[in-house]
């Protein structure tokens, strides 16, 4: 059997974001796999320039690996109640591109914010503006990561034991979801 492919998409575009290093973390968590940092460093998203210049090659790039993906991590900070202008812009062109790259792709959520609630409605924000693509969202272990400033040691690795229960928890449903759609796919259920 060929190593699983695992995708991340953090919705933070800063190099030492919290929800990158959780995002990392969860990749290290999920076990043997490919994994692949995705770039969501896309324009804004403008019909205008959908209809003069096509899909932006770096995103028919993300469309392209959420559809070849067997599992995907998505990160989340919260901004203003909400998730990043970036994790949204990303998804608005990936909805833009052929085919359903999203459907039935086992994701997982999870987020790491400064406030006491750890991004819940940045989360809940994500499931919403995930479900038209129908991907198969994990309910749960919700991984919400709050004062996320102090959960972290000099590495880069999560300290937070609660949050580490919860993520291992976490990456073991979305490996046992992928492997299970893997199987279904291939008709051996």
């Amino acid at each position: 059997m060929t190593a699983l492919k695992l995708v991340g998409l953090c919705g933070s575009l800063r190099a030492q974001s919290t929800n990158r290093l959780l995002m990392l973390e969860a990749a290290r968590r999920f076990g043997e796999a490919e994994f692949s940092d995705a770039n969501i460093r896309f324009p804004l998203f403008d019909d205008d320039l959908q209809t003069a210049e096509g899909i932006p090659p770096e995103v028919q790039t993300l469309a392209d690996q959420i559809a070849a993906a067997d599992a995907v991590i998505v990160a989340t900070p919260e901004y203003n109640k909400g998730i990043s202008g970036v994790l949204k812009n990303a998804l608005d062109w990936v909805s833009r591109t052929e085919g359903t790259p999203w459907r039935d792709t086992p994701v997982a959520l999870m987020s790491a914010a400064a406030g006491r609630a750890g991004g819940e409605r940045a989360q809940n924000m994500a499931r919403l503006c995930l479900n038209p693509f129908q991907p198969r969202v994990l309910p749960g272990p919700e991984v919400m990561i709050a004062a996320t400033g102090s959960q972290w040691d000099e590495d880069g690795r999560l300290t937070n034991e609660r949050g580490i229960q919860m993520l291992d928890g976490l990456m073991q449903k979305l490996r046992e979801e992928a492997l299970w759609m893997r199987k279904r796919a291939s008709g051996t259920l």
